[in-house]
């Protein structure tokens, strides 16, 4: 994992501050060659850009609402974002942004955390996977991923990132298989746990049909 470091950025009064501290960029998965057709993303959501007034009072885990964010500010002011991304980073229609958003707990801390996806306006695929770690009113960017295809969510306390695999003749609409890999808080970052690799088959109908998965744990 490589790590960063940046500097306090203000989002807006009294609503969001974002401290940039170390962020922990996953290493690209075998074979992943930049943005393909195919890769793992939701594609039946996305994000405006003013925030609403409250997310599901289960993702603070104590049963008092939890304020919402607006993640395109969070993003554009995150040194640790890349300027490609920011540059994309843009209405697919009206004022609606590719950007799917979890509020839940990840890292243990007494508030919940919040998990970003930026995808792609024409085919809803991964461009980076962020997490922020709540810290008072202020947000620590903990972990990201700028590797695509990328989609990252919270399951059962774990952060768990999907990454389509790439061979050097695949063609974009059909990668070789796909890396499920589960990361836990330690109390200072993310550390992977396990990872299932899937290989497709191309062969059915010019389809892709999943290989039985290996699971490897750490």
């Amino acid at each position: 994992m490589l790590g960063g470091r940046g500097s306090l950025v203000l989002v807006s009064a009294g609503t969001i501050v974002l401290v940039g501290t170390a962020v922990f960029a996953v290493g690209c998965a075998t074979g992943g060659t930049g943005l393909r057709d195919g890769g793992p993303a939701r594609t039946d959501t996305v994000s405006r850009t003013a925030p609403t007034d409250t997310a599901p009072a289960s993702a603070s885990g104590s049963g008092a609402p939890l304020k919402k964010v607006d993640p395109v500010a969070l993003l554009m002011a995150d040194p640790k974002v890349s300027s490609e991304v920011k540059r994309d980073l843009k209405p697919c229609t009206g004022k609606e942004y590719p950007v799917d958003v979890s509020y839940g707990k990840v890292t243990g801390g007494p508030a919940g955390d919040i998990v970003v996806n930026v995808l792609s306006c024409a085919d809803a695929l991964g461009r980076g996977s962020y997490v922020y770690r709540a810290d008072g009113g202020r947000y620590e960017n903990v972990f990201s991923d700028e590797q695509p295809p990328v989609y990252a969510e919270i399951d059962r306390g774990d952060l768990v990132v999907t990454k389509q695999v790439y061979g050097k003749n695949d063609t974009f609409a059909y990668p070789s298989g796909e890396d499920v890999i589960t990361y836990r808080w330690n109390g200072e970052k993310f550390t992977e746990q396990d990872r299932v690799h899937s290989e497709y088959s191309n062969v059915v109908d010019g389809g892709v049909q999943p290989a039985p998965a290996t699971s490897q744990k750490n």
